[in-house]
């Protein structure tokens, strides 16, 4: 398994933590005062490129939410006024798309593709069959210049001590990401890796969130979710897996 790489920023390695679903702080219910939680994560994904290591993290955990703004991940978001069921924020990102030459033995020669910001707003509607959220962002560090917009629909289950939450999600990816994470260029091109030039496409995700609350300020999270990947990035001569799974487990101490 290969672990986080070693070269990040202790901040960096902060968000990354963060990055691992965990109970929510608020239940994305109104927050009149400022709370905070910290705790512990590990998570274990696929990686999509050929002959890659699944990826393993564990590090610490740092969230924060009040009235305007929430921490609980690698970025903000900035709460916007609610109409009705329907709440806004804008919100940016961090993302951890980027590879090195030594991620995988496909990868050598290729150049260095980097981690990207990602800067957009969030729409979601709040009813009693289902939460319906939209993500559009865009990438904002000139890396990929991609844009990506998500759509979501998930339900929470409580019974006991126990919260349930599915999820199914539709993820598109323009063509400017998928073909700097994912294509070929032509100084790249070796006899194993011919020239590709990726395409828009759309990914798919099921997921499932355990929340187990120990105590009132204490709280196990089991994450474990599929991603189907689109055609645009499973055609590329890098990529070997057409699904990709994760697992993730956290912990959080709620002040």
């Amino acid at each position: 398994m290969r672990f986080s790489r070693s070269h990040r920023s202790p901040l960096l390695a902060a968000c990354l933590a963060a990055a691992l679903p965990l109970p929510s702080l608020a239940a994305d219910e109104p927050v009149a005062d400022s709370q905070w939680g910290l705790g512990l994560a590990v998570g274990v994904s696929q990686r999509p490129y050929r002959d890659a290591d699944n990826q393993t993290r564990a590090l610490p955990l740092l969230m924060y939410e009040n009235r305007w703004v929430r921490i609980g991940g690698p970025g903000i978001d900035l709460k916007l006024p609610s109409a009705g069921p329907v709440s806004f924020a804008l919100r940016a990102r961090y993302s951890f798309d980027g590879y090195e030459q030594d991620d995988a033995p496909i990868l050598n020669g290729m150049t260095e593709r980097k981690d990207s910001i990602w800067l957009g707003g969030v729409a979601k509607w709040h009813n009693g069959i289902a939460d319906l959220s939209a993500e559009w962002l865009g990438d904002v560090s000139g890396h990929s210049k991609g844009q990506q917009f998500k759509l979501q629909l998930d339900r929470g289950f409580r019974t006991g001590a126990f919260e349930f939450t599915p999820r199914v999600a539709a993820i598109w990816l323009d063509r400017k990401y998928v073909d700097y994470y994912f294509g070929v260029t032509a100084s790249e091109v070796t006899a194993g890796r011919p020239f590709y030039e990726g395409d828009a496409t759309v990914n798919a995700e099921v997921g499932l969130r355990t929340v187990y609350s120990l105590a009132p300020r204490h709280a196990l999270s089991l994450d474990v979710s599929t991603t189907r990947l689109g055609t645009g990035i499973k055609d590329s001569p890098l990529v070997e897996r057409r699904n990709l799974s994760s697992v993730r487990l956290g912990y959080v101490y709620r002040f």
